[in-house]
């Protein structure tokens, strides 16, 4: 993945401006912080919170991903054979709720990168 792609921000949870500075403060499964982020960029200064409650609609991204997972999760399993509804079901939901720290930081990453262009010269 080139640095300069959007997807290269997005996955590797970098700043959307400069690519280098990071959107979240600790590890993804860090469980007490894994959604806390700093105000500013350390590399480029870019602010991450523009305006109060920006990140809400971050939302309904995480909201998509959690759907199209259990989905995927219930047609696989119940492709593979797996009769048993409450097994899949079981199955499902507990995968979604193990990967919220992750889908949390997907989506607040892929909606931030909606609204900031890469820029590496750009200093504030």
């Amino acid at each position: 993945m080139k640095k300069e792609s959007k997807l290269y921000s997005i996955f590797n949870f970098k700043c959307p401006r400069c690519h280098e500075g990071d959107l979240f403060q600790s590890k993804t499964y860090d469980i007490k912080n894994f959604q806390k982020m700093p105000k500013h960029c350390s590399h480029c200064g870019l602010r991450y919170m523009s305006e109060p409650s920006f990140f809400d609609g971050a939302m309904y991204i995480s909201y998509a991903m959690q759907v199209a997972l259990i989905i995927t999760v219930f047609v696989a399993l119940n492709v593979l054979g797996f009769a048993q509804l409450w097994l899949i079901i079981t199955l499902s939901v507990s995968l979604a709720l193990l990967l919220i720290p992750l889908t949390f930081r997907l989506s607040r990453s892929a909606y931030i990168n909606l609204f900031v262009k890469y820029d590496p010269e750009k200093r504030s």
